[in-house]
């Protein structure tokens, strides 16, 4: 036992010292590839912009299915009387006189989704959107019906029953009006559409059938053939790195590997993927501490130095859509409000986020989405004045959100 003991603690000592270092090389050009591949990558991007042009200039997005609801906890009472007149959809007001017991959060933003389990039944999921680090209450259901339902005054409840570990308990949502999706204004849903084609939603980063393990990158890189290139990057793309720790850097160096070599034969679609992958850290860890997040950059300006409307494509990411294609990639909001931290044209950028917030146009929840994007922005921004003035920018913005959701707003602070 103490001898697995020191090798467990070695392996964490060495993954500490290589997380505590430079993520990965930096080249002379300042970036995390070097000038050969920027200029292979810079290539396939004049081609892709070409390609752009071709590509569907007018989309049609939707925002998710969504409406203002009730949100009910019952942990005491005659609970199969409350089932049965959330079954018969009494109205909510006389459902509360009924059951004292009951508490109410009332107003709440809800939206709706669904997914396949892992028996291939589909699930409709009703989400409370969480506020100031709230995650907010699921309510799922089995009826796929339920999925297109208009759900106006109607109940959607989950019964806990008693167990050893816990006191039987109800859950619901009580909708007053309706669940409404509307389309995105044009000038959102082309950013949405230009992410979708940069991207290239046709391909994956990994392949289908991915075995866990670790591989680098030779030694002797520059001097394999392009079929051997593309035989090492199959191979890459078929493994699939778990972090030990939150201090393990393997994941993320694994993703750095495959975008060079996609870089190396262009193969621009698993290139994005694997970069965007690092930008938000998207990569699977047994655990993953906060203390560890600081180390992990966010790469934003190899992107910049590429000819990229890199404006458009972060924002087509954080967009959350009803109808998205297959393989949409979305983008972490407090990771990417990091990158946007770090990135060049910052003014721009902020215009850009603080009139998404403010556009009576654009569904709620994404108006909401957008705010969380820009306090993150702000959070991670080293210039304390302009983080002042950003902050009065902000409340501004808020002022135009409805209501129910600006009252629950609270600002992100250090």
């Amino acid at each position: 036992m103490k001898g697995i003991a020191t090798l467990w603690l070695a392996l964490f000592l060495a993954i500490s010292t290589q997380a505590q270092q430079s993520e990965f090389t930096v080249y002379p050009n300042g970036l995390i590839y070097p000038d050969e591949t920027m200029a292979k990558l810079s290539r396939i991007v004049d081609s892709l912009n070409l390609k752009h042009k071709t590509c569907n200039a007018n989309p049609v997005f939707f925002s998710k299915s969504q409406a203002v609801g009730h949100y009910v906890k019952l942990e005491g009472g005659n609970f199969q009387e409350a089932l049965k007149d959330m079954q018969e959809q009494l109205p909510l007001d006389r459902f509360l006189k009924k059951h004292p017991l009951a508490r109410v959060e009332r107003d709440m933003l809800i939206i709706r989704s669904k997914y396949w389990d892992f028996m291939q039944r589909e699930i409709v999921r009703f989400q409370m959107v969480g506020i100031n680090n709230d995650n907010g209450a699921n309510i799922f259901s089995n009826t796929a019906a339920d999925y297109r339902a208009d759900m106006k005054n109607r109940w959607i409840w989950s019964h806990n029953e008693k167990t050893n570990y816990s006191s039987e308990s109800v859950y619901a949502f009580y909708f007053p009006s309706g669940m409404v999706s509307q389309p995105l204004p044009p000038k959102y849903a082309r950013m949405v559409g230009y992410a979708d084609c940069l991207i290239d939603t046709t391909t994956a980063k990994f392949k289908a059938k991915t075995e866990d393990g670790w591989m680098r990158l030779p030694d002797n890189l520059n001097t394999l053939s392009e079929e051997q290139k593309k035989a090492l990057l199959d191979s890459m793309r078929g493994t699939r790195v778990v972090g030990a720790c939150s201090m393990d850097s393997r994941p993320r160096t694994h993703a750095a590997n495959i975008a060079i070599l996609s870089a190396e034969i262009h193969y621009w679609e698993v290139f994005l993927k694997a970069h965007l992958d690092i930008m938000n850290d998207r990569f699977d860890r047994v655990v993953d501490a906060s203390y560890a997040w600081a180390g992990r950059k966010t790469y934003i300006k190899e992107l910049e130095e590429l000819n990229i409307q890199v404006s458009d494509l972060i924002m087509g990411t954080v967009f959350r859509i009803g109808n998205p294609v297959q393989n949409h990639y979305y983008a972490d909001v407090s990771r990417v409000g990091r990158a946007l931290a770090e990135a060049g044209n910052r003014d721009r950028l902020e215009l850009l986020m603080l009139s998404i917030i403010a556009d009576p146009d654009l569904d709620a929840y994404n108006r909401l989405i957008f705010y969380f994007l820009f306090s993150n922005y702000n959070y991670y921004l080293t210039d304390e004045k302009r983080q002042a003035e950003n902050t009065e920018k902000l409340a501004q913005a808020k002022a135009t959100l409805p209501d129910y959701v600006r009252k629950r707003l609270v600002e992100k602070k250090k």
